[in-house]
């Protein structure tokens, strides 16, 4: 064991880049054989690209098409819409297959980005050979970069965003620039991308106060955090139902009063709530559930690799916890995956859990990172 940990470097980047090389080439197929998805989102992108083509990419024009009550300002969707139109264009018939390829060019260089990142913190290649078929195994990277949507653009530009933290984090400095045009880039993807953008200013904000960064008080700080939030809801659920009024709210209102845990899921949902703690009980169980790795309509594979996935991130957390706290840039870099996750799992909590839980794929390359992460700073005490 102690020789495979201590590779000679020659071997251990061949064993890298041929595990990386193959860890593609296996998403790669998988999402070229099975061709692309459509959804109704996707139905609405390409509409909504259509009549940018026909405005000549004017989005001052395209901004003022369509405004509702419910649906957020179209500069939200903006990237994703321009990505479709760009595609239509140029490949005209072909587009969604040439959008399916520019996902999978994403997926690319999140790995790489994944991989650099993890080497730039000294991460021993072996230990990130170890992870990357923990990415090629993840439900999440096996579904979403094949659909006509929004969700592969928006998960590059928060891995892109660690990215950056990471390596503030290295050279002891924040990166305001690239990090402005990132937070750009997010709002323009995804209406739902402000819980990553409070969690990169949080980082920030918070990153000068090095008495933080001790692995005990950032769990303790989460686990605080994870018991609060659902009372902290309940509370702010008690103001808006009683003093605020729209089809938004309603919307995130009327879910709560029906008992709704995952949406279009009846059977995870609960009793209507007839008090307080009945309504923090409801969010208690959201928050929960936007990790569940099972869901009754999922294949026994389906429900095991979610579980793998799940149990690999634990245990990615426990190995770190039992670290030594030398390694302050290893608890400042949890401290910021950890509370992006827990930002993300809360704000979709109290709005919405998806269905298929695709606002959770964003997080799982970040969350997956920990892994090679904590099996370095175990082995460096």
């Amino acid at each position: 064991m102690k020789n495979i940990l201590f590779l000679n470097e020659k071997y251990g980047n061949w064993i890298l880049k041929t595990t990386f090389s193959i860890s593609f080439l296996i998403i790669a197929y998988y999402h070229l054989s099975s061709g692309f998805s459509m959804s109704t989102d996707s139905a609405r992108f390409s509409l909504w690209a259509d009549t940018l083509i026909k405005l000549n990419f004017n989005f001052f024009d395209f901004f003022l098409i369509e405004k509702t009550a419910i649906r957020p300002h179209l500069f939200f969707f903006s990237v994703p819409v321009l990505a479709i139109a760009l595609c239509k264009i140029i490949f005209v018939n072909n587009w969604q297959y040439v959008f399916l390829l520019f996902n999978l060019l994403l997926v690319f260089f999140s790995l790489m980005i994944f991989v650099k990142t993890l080497r730039k913190l000294d991460v021993r290649p072996i230990f990130i050979s170890l992870s990357l078929p923990v990415i090629v195994i993840s439900v999440d990277i096996l579904v979403w970069p094949k659909f006509i949507l929004s969700d592969m653009i928006y998960a590059f530009i928060v891995l892109l965003a660690t990215y950056f933290i990471i390596k503030g984090i290295l050279k002891d400095k924040v990166y305001y620039l690239q990090l402005f045009l990132v937070i750009i880039l997010l709002l323009a993807s995804r209406p739902s991308s402000f819980p990553v953008i409070f969690s990169i200013i949080f980082f920030i904000f918070i990153s000068k106060y090095q008495f933080l960064f001790n692995s005990k008080i950032i769990l303790l700080s989460l686990i605080t955090l994870f018991i609060s939030t659902p009372f902290v809801f309940s509370l702010l659920f008690s103001i808006i139902e009683l003093n605020f009024n729209g089809a938004r709210v309603d919307f995130i209102v009327n879910m709560v009063k029906a008992g709704t845990i995952i949406h279009d899921r009846p059977e995870t949902w609960v009793d209507i709530p007839n008090n307080f703690i009945d309504v923090v009980n409801i969010y208690f169980l959201r928050l929960i559930n936007f990790f569940n790795p099972y869901a009754s309509t999922f294949s026994v594979v389906h429900i095991i690799l979610n579980i793998i996935q799940l149990f690999v991130i634990l245990l990615s957390i426990l190995i770190w916890s039992l670290s030594s706290d030398v390694f302050k840039i290893s608890n400042k870099i949890f401290l910021f995956i950890l509370s992006l996750s827990f930002f993300v799992a809360a704000f979709h909590s109290f709005i919405l859990i998806d269905y298929d839980w695709r606002y959770r794929f964003p997080i799982i390359l970040p969350l997956i990172m920990l892994f090679p992460l904590s099996l370095e700073s175990f082995f460096k005490r």
